[in-house]
């Protein structure tokens, strides 16, 4: 099976992963669930952001900003506790087992 992403790019879609996603504040009440682990073809944390964005209609446009290639605002995403912005961003790769973190811009202790 091929995949178009939405950015355009194509990707041959042979094998399911599994990531554990764990959602704060505002994005766990809008989304329902605090933390789910979710088979996904996604091959990066952009896919997989856009995936959610997709399934929880509440959350779109508040994980990946399109125009900047970024996350959105100063959401915080994290995979293995690393900050993706200082990895490869929306890029960043996923592996089977990963904990993606998903932080809103303005959530604090």
């Amino acid at each position: 099976m091929v995949r178009r992403y939405k950015s355009g790019r194509l990707r041959v879609v042979d094998d399911v992963i599994e990531v554990e996603c764990r959602l704060f504040g505002p994005f766990r009440d809008d989304a329902g669930v605090h933390e789910m682990r979710r088979q996904t073809d996604a091959d990066t944390v952009g896919d997989l952001l856009r995936e959610l964005e997709a399934e929880f209609p509440a959350l779109a446009g508040r994980l990946v900003d399109e125009e900047a290639g970024t996350t959105a605002g100063s959401t915080v995403v994290t995979k293995a506790k690393k900050n993706v912005k200082h990895l490869d961003g929306l890029d960043t790769h996923l592996a089977d087992g990963d904990v993606i973190r998903l932080v809103p811009s303005v959530y604090g202790g």
